[in-house]
């Protein structure tokens, strides 16, 4: 698999201005109405791997995605909630994660296709992808949830929902997670200067629309708000070039503090959502997602 070395690449996204939807009020809104007039593709790649299949139904007006292995035993299920910053559809590398977590994690992984800004609000999201891990657990047994950046602010905030209901996940891996959406963190003004991809004008204006009628500390919408006790063990992976890091030691503290069993790997000058990246320390997060989720006898 070709590398891109991570200066390279983040050369290359401020090149490309591929943080122009959150560096700016402005340029959050200019998202919100092309993304609303033009919605972009959401279905899987023409050519993904070899050794899984695809499925899609509709769940309360959801297309819902499920990638399983081709062939073989599946010992479980992975609910996997993409990121884009409440506004941005599934990429190519987040299905190309999914088939990887489907194939080598030997699960069936149910891929949702939530609404977005300014269509979609936090309480939805996680009512319906709640409903998805139930009813995953009950299709194919034991199951965790994933998510990245936007879309790990949705899998822990349904984590702690259904902690609250008696349900505790095996597993829940967050990639880059969006955590407190009030972006109040001090130290968040000393990373963005190091930042290529994320901004905080843009993310507070899209996380405002995305709150609805919730206040940004509740947890279905900050879940770094809620309490973390008796909460199913986290995989959290970070990279120090994102402005979002700073909330994740916070989680990692708070968590450990409430006896929440979390391994962190975090990666030091690495981007957001590194995990995804065609990088080396890309590669080594994807193995790391892979092992979290692979279902333990």
């Amino acid at each position: 698999m070709l590398t891109v070395p991570s200066p390279v690449l983040a050369a290359l996204l401020r090149l490309a201005r591929a943080n122009r939807a959150f560096v700016s009020e402005r340029g959050a809104l200019r998202r919100i109405r092309a993304n609303s007039l033009r919605p972009a593709r959401f279905g899987p790649p023409p050519r993904l791997r070899h050794d899984v299949a695809v499925d899609v139904r509709r769940v309360d007006g959801w297309p819902v995605y499920a990638v399983r292995p081709a062939s073989g035993p599946r010992r479980g299920g992975v609910v996997y909630v993409h990121g884009g910053g409440w506004v941005n559809e599934i990429a190519p590398q987040h299905w190309a994660l999914a088939a990887r977590i489907a194939a080598e994690a030997r699960v069936v992984v149910t891929l949702p296709i939530y609404p977005l800004v300014p269509f979609g609000t936090a309480a939805e999201a996680l009512r319906g992808v709640a409903g998805l891990v139930r009813a995953s657990r009950e299709a194919h047994g034991p199951t965790a949830l994933a998510g990245d950046s936007a879309g790990g602010q949705i899998a822990l905030s349904t984590a702690l929902h259904l902690r609250d209901a008696g349900e505790v996940l095996p597993m829940t891996t967050l990639i880059s997670p969006a955590l407190d959406l009030t972006f109040g963190n001090p130290r968040i003004p000393r990373v963005q200067p190091s930042d290529p991809w994320l901004g905080v004008p843009g993310g507070r204006l899209l996380a405002d629309r995305w709150r609805g009628d919730l206040a940004l500390t509740d947890p279905a919408v900050s879940p770094l708000a809620g309490d973390l006790t008796g909460l199913g063990p986290v995989t959290l992976l970070t990279g120090t070039r994102d402005v979002l890091n700073p909330d994740a030691h916070l989680l990692a503290d708070r968590a450990r503090a409430a006896g929440v069993p979390l391994t962190l790997h975090e990666e030091v000058g690495e981007l957001h959502v590194y995990p995804l990246l065609p990088t080396a320390a890309g590669a080594r997060g994807a193995a790391a997602v892979v092992e979290s989720l692979r279902p333990r006898d």
